[in-house]
């Protein structure tokens, strides 16, 4: 599936660079990629795709690298599953790893970032343990229903790069089987997880430690390290984390599973299973369905991406002294606060006024939201560069929202009007766009959809 980008795309040369080659020994171990029955091309992102120079690749070309997966000129020789450990659910576990993908490839972007490409559903790998690691293709194509959503709402998420229909039957537990298999591949700022800090540490290998702080310091931050390197790391760490929590609420995202081995060292948003958008501003509203204390719930996310900083701030303590890992932990509820007064303001198309008054215009949001029982999409997008200053509410609460609104300027970027429809992605579609493809093989509601995202994303970044 090729679908037109929408806006200009970006366009690179290809820059292949490795860093990680030089860790390879340390951070993974090889990995043989599964030979597949078929290889039908159903998605490649060529939007992103020119970022890193590939989007002129021909299909033939590009099944080989991303459904064969032979390697990529001067790259990677060998794909290498990542190690590392985690917190899931808050319980420690040692026994985990890639199970069922590898780092595949790196480059450089439009913008000189080092970029992996990184792949899910690949086949066995040394930590698949009893896994047949394989991907459902029901599962590739929510994770790019997630994705292309995600950066529409300014979320900093990996992408959706290719999904391949691999020809097996696969047998899952909890969904209907036998059910069509696919292998994707995902375009991410590093797959460097907190769990990969934990492993290190686990192992007591300050050597390792230090390597990998200064790789992420140098190749994910352009930092050169300092005589503390680990409080460094842990010091630029800390406002990413604050902002993607803050973008997960605004956008009303529930990612459902931030295990501390599913928090990605640069703060980008990644490794979608049960993810679900609350359609209501519900701070209980949960999206895996084991999620039985909804400990991952959607108020409750910024809580557990604090922990789980805490627990990379305990890794990290195999280097450094307490004391410099705790003031940059402290230092998360104000960056939240302040991430969720600017991406609120940002979606409503507003310029800033002052803090409080900002923080009281979140405030008055949330409580309107809940007492008006208003879907999250349709009150951003009413209220979007005010184009509804003049709404009728039902609700004290309502009422008291649109007077603070009156007081704010639209800001530069925002769109006026109301010419677009709201774009959502609540369950209930995502379930439509899937039982097209089961049932007729019909990936037209698929196609649409994404156009729609993406028209959307320029309404909201004004373009």
């Amino acid at each position: 599936m090729h679908i037109e980008p929408v806006s200009s795309p970006y366009k690179a040369d290809p820059k292949i660079t490795t860093p990680a080659a030089g860790l390879s020994e340390k951070i993974g171990d090889p990995a043989v990629p599964a030979e597949f029955p078929k290889g039908i091309l159903r998605w490649r992102n060529d939007r992103w795709a020119d970022t890193v120079g590939l989007g002129t690749l021909p299909d033939e070309k590009w099944l080989a690298h991303f459904g064969r997966f032979e390697a990529l000129p001067d790259n990677l020789p060998t794909p290498l599953a990542l190690r590392y450990h985690g917190h899931q659910f808050r319980n420690y576990n040692p026994d985990i790893g890639d199970g069922r993908g590898f780092l595949f490839a790196q480059m450089r972007d439009h913008l000189g970032r080092l970029m992996d490409l990184g792949t899910k559903g690949t086949g066995q790998t040394p930590f698949s343990r009893d896994g047949d690691g394989k991907l459902t293709l029901k599962g590739a194509v929510r994770e790019l229903l997630a994705t292309e959503m995600l950066e529409a709402l300014d979320v900093h998420t990996s992408k959706t790069f290719s999904i391949v229909e691999t020809g097996e039957e696969l047998w899952r537990g909890d969904e209907p089987s036998p059910t069509r298999s696919a292998a994707l591949v995902r375009l991410s700022h590093s797959h460097i997880r907190f769990g990969s800090f934990q492993r290190i540490a686990f192992e007591q290998n300050e050597e390792m430690m230090h390597a990998l702080v200064c790789y992420s310091l140098r190749e994910l931050y352009a930092a050169e390290p300092s005589d503390n390197p680990a409080a460094q790391l842990l010091e630029l760490v800390v406002p990413r984390i604050a902002d993607l929590a803050a973008s997960y609420m605004v956008a009303g995202f529930v990612h459902g599973v931030l295990n501390t081995d599913n928090m990605n060292i640069t703060g980008e948003s990644f490794d979608y299973g049960p993810w679900r958008f609350t359609p209501k501003w519900d701070p209980g509203f949960t999206a895996a369905y084991f999620d039985h204390q909804g400990l991952y719930a959607f108020g409750r996310q910024a809580e557990a991406m604090h922990w789980n900083l805490g627990q990379l701030a305990v890794a990290l303590r195999l280097i450094c002294e307490a004391e410099p890992l705790i003031a940059a932990l402290e230092k998360f509820p104000a960056l939240f606060q302040a991430a969720i007064v600017r991406r609120f303001l940002w979606r409503l198309g507003l310029n800033s006024n002052d803090e409080a008054s900002d923080r009281q215009l979140v405030e008055a949001a949330e409580r309107a939201m809940m007492a008006e029982n208003i879907e999250i999409d349709i009150f951003f997008l009413r209220h979007h560069a005010k184009s509804s200053l003049d709404w009728q509410a039902g609700s004290e609460e309502y009422k008291k929202f649109l007077k603070q609104l009156d007081q704010y300027q639209i800001s530069d970027t925002a769109n006026p009007g109301t010419d677009i429809a709201v774009c959502s992605m609540h369950i209930e579609e995502v379930e439509s766009i899937w039982d097209a493809i089961a049932k007729d093989d019909d990936w037209v509601p698929l196609d649409t959809k994404i156009i729609e995202i993406r028209k959307y994303s320029n309404f909201l970044h004004g373009k």
